[in-house]
């Protein structure tokens, strides 16, 4: 087994299971080489190790235990996976807030140069990535020894997260780097689905005018259909949502399977992060907005009106 043939992901956990977007991540590794590891790095995080392991199509899980790897910390982690890296020809990054924070000090330290956002694998060295917001695809051949790679989580599907029987492996832990510290981990909580990994998705635009419009008129849609909320930036930026509710370019990418665009205009770095979605269904009362272009059904309304009539016809 050459090194090229060997591919490593590095999971993102929460020291009890393995979050979805690894998943997606296994999936993109089993399309460039032949042999898929899986890092789970982390402090007593032995149930997510376990988890990792019987992910289908892992061969082998690498556990670094450690309380200097417990929150996650970039410098550190990044350490670890360049410590490991020698047997492997690609390391495989899901493109979420996580491994966009650690794959590029990889890359760096590696002297190499990362491909980011990859969607499609059309060789072991050669891959597909998105530019200018989504509108043009582009190859990108590398042939740097070992790859780093980003994976656009929604260009492909999970990887089955039972199934497998792959062999753990403990390995040595990487010391403190003491380039940054933990202070404090604020998460929030809340009963909906989490907006990168739900399959309903009620999203609202600068047009609901305010954060009461967003709690008054959406909320409900979003608790008949058990879905995400989520905002475009123009609604983040006016402080209508929370900045983790931000879809697009600069928030996250989703794909649903139902993406309702209330008040969206729908401007290129909009689309750029919902228009994989399955179905979209978008209101506005501007018939030239460009979200009608990529919606599946569009409703010209004021969403004022047309927002509660869909919630009683539910």
């Amino acid at each position: 087994m050459t090194a090229g043939n060997k591919v490593l992901v590095i999971a993102e956990h929460d020291h009890g299971s393995i979050r979805c977007a690894t998943l997606n991540t296994v999936t993109a590794a089993l399309l460039c080489g032949a042999e898929v590891h899986v890092l789970v790095a982390g402090h007593r995080a032995e149930p997510a190790a376990s988890a990792a392991a019987r992910i289908t199509g892992v061969a082998k899980v690498l556990h670094a235990d450690a309380p200097q790897l417990a929150e996650g910390l970039a410098e550190n982690l990044a350490a670890q996976v360049v410590a490991l890296a020698g047997p492997y020809g690609h390391l495989l990054f899901a493109a979420t807030s996580a491994g966009k924070n650690v794959a590029p000090r990889v890359a760096a330290l590696l002297d190499v140069a990362q491909i980011s956002d990859m969607t499609h694998v059309v060789s072991p060295d050669t891959f597909e990535r998105p530019i200018y917001a989504g509108n043009v695809i582009v190859a990108v051949q590398s042939s740097d020894p070992i790859k780093v790679l980003t994976v656009r989580t929604t260009a492909f599907d999970p990887a089955a997260p039972e199934g497998g029987s792959a062999q753990i492996e403990c390995v040595a832990a990487v010391a403190d780097s003491g380039l940054s510290s933990f202070v404090e981990r604020i998460v929030a909580k809340s009963e909906r689905p989490e907006l990168g990994e739900a399959q309903i998705i009620v999203s609202g635009g600068r047009a609901l005018g305010s954060s009461e419009s967003f709690n008054t008129v959406l909320t409900p849609l979003a608790d008949k259909l058990g879905a995400a909320l989520g905002a475009s930036r123009a609604a983040v930026d006016a402080g209508y949502a929370p900045n983790d509710w931000q879809v697009g370019q600069t928030g996250k990418i989703v794909a649903p399977q139902v993406y309702f665009a209330c008040g969206i205009s729908g401007a290129i770095q909009h689309l750029a992060g919902m228009k994989d979605s399955k179905i979209i269904v978008a209101i506005n009362k501007d018939a030239e907005a460009p979200i009608f272009s990529v919606a599946d059904y569009g409703l010209e309304a004021d969403l004022f009106q047309a927002v509660p009539e869909l919630i009683a016809a539910l």
